[in-house]
Protein backbone atom coordinates (compact mmCIF):
# COMPACT_ATOMS: atom_id res chain seq x y z
CA UNK A 1 0.00 0.00 0.00
CA UNK A 2 2.81 2.44 0.99
CA UNK A 3 5.10 1.68 -2.38
CA UNK A 4 1.86 2.51 -4.46
CA UNK A 5 1.32 5.77 -2.63
CA UNK A 6 4.99 6.73 -3.00
CA UNK A 7 5.25 5.51 -6.76
CA UNK A 8 1.91 8.02 -7.29
CA UNK A 9 3.30 10.88 -5.12
CA UNK A 10 6.98 10.04 -7.30
CA UNK A 11 4.95 10.54 -10.77
CA UNK A 12 3.77 13.65 -9.34
CA UNK A 13 7.05 15.35 -9.07
CA UNK A 14 7.88 14.06 -12.31
CA UNK A 15 5.07 16.74 -13.86
CA UNK A 16 6.27 19.43 -10.93
CA UNK A 17 9.22 21.89 -11.19
CA UNK A 18 11.02 19.80 -8.74
CA UNK A 19 13.62 18.45 -11.06
CA UNK A 20 14.42 21.85 -11.92
CA UNK A 21 14.81 22.63 -8.23
CA UNK A 22 17.02 19.27 -7.78
CA UNK A 23 19.32 20.57 -10.57
CA UNK A 24 19.59 24.38 -9.86
CA UNK A 25 20.85 24.24 -6.70
CA UNK A 26 23.58 21.77 -7.16
CA UNK A 27 24.13 23.78 -10.50
CA UNK A 28 24.81 27.00 -8.47
CA UNK A 29 27.16 26.14 -6.17
CA UNK A 30 28.88 23.99 -9.28
CA UNK A 31 28.95 27.42 -11.22
CA UNK A 32 30.35 29.59 -8.31
CA UNK A 33 33.13 26.98 -8.11
CA UNK A 34 33.79 27.03 -12.02
CA UNK A 35 34.34 30.24 -11.77
CA UNK A 36 36.26 30.47 -8.40
CA UNK A 37 38.82 27.94 -10.23
CA UNK A 38 39.04 30.18 -13.17
CA UNK A 39 39.89 33.17 -10.85
CA UNK A 40 42.61 31.83 -9.39
CA UNK A 41 46.23 32.63 -9.90
CA UNK A 42 48.28 29.08 -8.18
CA UNK A 43 46.64 25.40 -8.13
CA UNK A 44 44.60 24.53 -4.88
CA UNK A 45 44.19 21.51 -3.28
CA UNK A 46 40.66 19.28 -3.62
CA UNK A 47 39.78 20.01 -0.29
CA UNK A 48 39.46 23.49 -0.55
CA UNK A 49 37.27 23.42 -3.76
CA UNK A 50 35.09 19.94 -2.78
CA UNK A 51 34.82 21.21 1.34
CA UNK A 52 33.73 25.00 0.26
CA UNK A 53 30.91 23.55 -1.99
CA UNK A 54 29.76 21.13 0.76
CA UNK A 55 30.12 24.39 3.24
CA UNK A 56 27.72 26.10 0.97
CA UNK A 57 25.22 22.97 0.69
CA UNK A 58 24.99 23.08 3.95
CA UNK A 59 25.09 26.97 4.92
CA UNK A 60 22.28 28.15 2.86
CA UNK A 61 21.35 26.11 0.21
CA UNK A 62 20.14 22.76 1.94
CA UNK A 63 18.24 24.81 4.19
CA UNK A 64 16.67 26.73 1.36
CA UNK A 65 16.26 23.88 -0.94
CA UNK A 66 14.33 21.83 2.02
CA UNK A 67 12.25 25.03 2.19
CA UNK A 68 11.18 25.15 -1.65
CA UNK A 69 11.02 21.50 -1.98
CA UNK A 70 8.44 21.17 0.94
CA UNK A 71 6.10 24.01 -0.31
CA UNK A 72 6.29 22.34 -3.75
CA UNK A 73 5.21 19.45 -2.56
CA UNK A 74 2.72 20.25 -0.35
CA UNK A 75 0.83 22.96 -3.01
CA UNK A 76 0.28 20.15 -5.14
CA UNK A 77 -2.24 19.19 -3.06
CA UNK A 78 -3.07 22.84 -1.21
CA UNK A 79 -3.55 24.59 -4.49
CA UNK A 80 -5.85 22.53 -6.65
CA UNK A 81 -7.36 21.26 -3.17
CA UNK A 82 -7.66 17.78 -3.74
CA UNK A 83 -6.88 16.78 -0.01
CA UNK A 84 -10.13 16.34 0.45
CA UNK A 85 -10.35 13.50 -2.39
CA UNK A 86 -7.27 11.99 -0.82
CA UNK A 87 -8.35 11.39 2.19
CA UNK A 88 -11.65 9.93 1.46
CA UNK A 89 -9.96 7.12 -0.65
CA UNK A 90 -10.04 3.81 1.25
CA UNK A 91 -6.03 4.20 2.43
CA UNK A 92 -4.20 4.70 6.19
CA UNK A 93 -4.05 8.53 5.83
CA UNK A 94 -0.87 8.28 7.48
CA UNK A 95 0.54 7.32 3.93
CA UNK A 96 -0.41 9.83 2.26
CA UNK A 97 1.86 12.23 4.20
CA UNK A 98 4.75 9.43 4.66
CA UNK A 99 4.44 9.85 1.12
CA UNK A 100 5.31 13.01 0.50
CA UNK A 101 8.35 12.84 3.61
CA UNK A 102 9.63 10.08 1.23
CA UNK A 103 9.55 11.87 -1.78
CA UNK A 104 11.22 15.31 0.02
CA UNK A 105 14.23 13.08 1.59
CA UNK A 106 14.51 11.16 -1.49
CA UNK A 107 14.85 14.45 -4.00
CA UNK A 108 17.31 16.09 -1.13
CA UNK A 109 19.16 12.80 -1.40
CA UNK A 110 19.71 13.09 -5.17
CA UNK A 111 20.88 16.17 -4.60
CA UNK A 112 23.77 15.75 -2.17
CA UNK A 113 24.82 13.47 -4.38
CA UNK A 114 24.71 16.07 -7.53
CA UNK A 115 27.12 18.79 -5.05
CA UNK A 116 29.49 16.28 -5.58
CA UNK A 117 29.05 15.58 -9.07
CA UNK A 118 28.62 19.02 -10.36
CA UNK A 119 31.52 20.14 -8.18
CA UNK A 120 33.42 17.67 -9.49
CA UNK A 121 32.92 18.42 -13.25
CA UNK A 122 33.25 21.85 -12.46
CA UNK A 123 36.38 22.14 -11.05
CA UNK A 124 37.46 19.58 -14.49
CA UNK A 125 36.11 21.96 -16.64
CA UNK A 126 37.71 24.73 -15.32
CA UNK A 127 41.17 23.36 -15.00
CA UNK A 128 40.60 22.21 -19.08
CA UNK A 129 40.36 26.15 -19.55
CA UNK A 130 43.34 26.50 -17.37
CA UNK A 131 45.27 23.43 -16.87
CA UNK A 132 47.75 25.23 -14.53
CA UNK A 133 45.20 25.39 -12.17
CA UNK A 134 44.81 21.64 -11.81
CA UNK A 135 43.90 20.99 -8.20
CA UNK A 136 46.75 19.18 -5.98
CA UNK A 137 46.61 16.39 -2.93
CA UNK A 138 44.26 13.51 -3.61
CA UNK A 139 40.84 13.36 -4.83
CA UNK A 140 39.00 12.19 -1.53
CA UNK A 141 36.06 11.08 -2.92
CA UNK A 142 34.52 8.49 0.15
CA UNK A 143 35.69 11.15 2.47
CA UNK A 144 33.42 13.90 0.70
CA UNK A 145 30.35 11.52 -0.02
CA UNK A 146 30.64 10.55 3.68
CA UNK A 147 30.52 14.87 4.83
CA UNK A 148 27.41 14.82 2.73
CA UNK A 149 25.84 12.13 3.62
CA UNK A 150 26.07 13.01 7.34
CA UNK A 151 24.73 16.56 6.54
CA UNK A 152 21.83 14.73 4.62
CA UNK A 153 21.58 12.81 7.87
CA UNK A 154 21.60 15.68 10.25
CA UNK A 155 18.82 17.87 8.18
CA UNK A 156 16.25 15.33 9.24
CA UNK A 157 14.88 17.91 11.80
CA UNK A 158 14.94 20.95 10.04
CA UNK A 159 13.20 19.35 6.56
CA UNK A 160 10.52 17.91 9.08
CA UNK A 161 9.80 21.12 10.06
CA UNK A 162 9.46 22.33 7.24
CA UNK A 163 6.99 19.59 5.65
CA UNK A 164 5.21 19.67 8.97
CA UNK A 165 4.70 23.52 8.34
CA UNK A 166 3.94 23.43 5.07
CA UNK A 167 1.35 20.67 4.75
CA UNK A 168 -0.24 21.74 7.83
CA UNK A 169 -1.50 25.71 6.36
CA UNK A 170 -1.79 25.58 2.67
CA UNK A 171 -0.45 28.74 2.58
CA UNK A 172 3.53 28.60 1.94
CA UNK A 173 4.15 32.20 3.55
CA UNK A 174 4.39 30.23 7.22
CA UNK A 175 6.88 28.29 5.68
CA UNK A 176 9.21 30.54 4.06
CA UNK A 177 9.04 32.66 6.69
CA UNK A 178 10.16 30.12 9.46
CA UNK A 179 12.62 28.55 6.46
CA UNK A 180 14.83 32.21 6.09
CA UNK A 181 14.49 32.92 9.70
CA UNK A 182 16.25 29.41 10.59
CA UNK A 183 19.05 30.15 7.62
CA UNK A 184 19.62 33.35 8.69
CA UNK A 185 19.93 32.43 12.60
CA UNK A 186 21.79 29.65 11.26
CA UNK A 187 24.27 32.07 9.39
CA UNK A 188 24.49 35.10 11.32
CA UNK A 189 25.29 32.83 14.62
CA UNK A 190 27.46 30.09 13.01
CA UNK A 191 30.08 30.33 16.18
CA UNK A 192 27.60 30.11 18.75
CA UNK A 193 27.45 27.35 21.19
CA UNK A 194 24.01 26.98 21.58
CA UNK A 195 23.75 26.54 17.89
CA UNK A 196 24.42 23.13 17.65
CA UNK A 197 20.93 22.99 18.57
CA UNK A 198 19.29 25.09 15.93
CA UNK A 199 17.81 22.39 12.91
CA UNK A 200 19.25 24.73 9.85
CA UNK A 201 22.64 25.13 11.80
CA UNK A 202 22.87 21.47 12.25
CA UNK A 203 24.07 20.05 8.58
CA UNK A 204 26.97 22.50 8.69
CA UNK A 205 27.67 21.17 12.08
CA UNK A 206 29.02 17.95 9.73
CA UNK A 207 32.37 20.37 8.98
CA UNK A 208 33.15 20.76 12.45
CA UNK A 209 36.48 19.63 13.93
CA UNK A 210 35.04 19.08 17.33
CA UNK A 211 33.72 15.20 17.10
CA UNK A 212 31.24 16.47 19.87
CA UNK A 213 30.21 19.12 17.99
CA UNK A 214 29.84 16.60 14.96
CA UNK A 215 28.50 13.62 16.17
CA UNK A 216 25.58 15.75 18.89
CA UNK A 217 24.56 17.39 15.85
CA UNK A 218 24.34 14.24 13.84
CA UNK A 219 22.17 12.63 16.59
CA UNK A 220 20.21 15.67 17.15
CA UNK A 221 19.17 16.32 13.62
CA UNK A 222 18.23 12.57 12.22
CA UNK A 223 16.86 11.60 15.54
CA UNK A 224 14.68 14.65 16.47
CA UNK A 225 13.68 14.40 12.41
CA UNK A 226 12.40 11.02 12.62
CA UNK A 227 10.38 11.51 16.31
CA UNK A 228 9.23 14.77 14.69
CA UNK A 229 7.95 12.75 11.56
CA UNK A 230 6.36 10.73 13.66
CA UNK A 231 4.56 13.37 15.47
CA UNK A 232 3.57 15.12 12.50
CA UNK A 233 2.02 11.55 10.94
CA UNK A 234 0.09 11.29 13.94
CA UNK A 235 -1.01 15.01 14.22
CA UNK A 236 -1.98 14.87 10.39
CA UNK A 237 -3.89 11.67 10.24
CA UNK A 238 -6.03 13.38 12.76
CA UNK A 239 -7.08 16.34 11.55
CA UNK A 240 -10.35 16.31 9.53
CA UNK A 241 -9.73 19.56 7.36
CA UNK A 242 -6.04 20.78 5.65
Amino acid sequence: MMLRVLAVELRKLHRSLAAALAISAPGLIAVFTFFNVLRGKTAQPWDMWMVGATGIWAFFMLPMSATALTALIAHMEHGPRTWDHLRALPLPRWTLYAAKAVSVLLVLALMSVGVFCLTWAAVKLAVVIKPQLSPTGVFDAPAYLTTLGRMYLAATLLVAIQLWIALRWSSFVPGLVVGIGGTFFAVVATSAKIGIFLPWQMPVNMLATESWRLHTALGLGLGGGLLVLAMMLWHLSRREVL
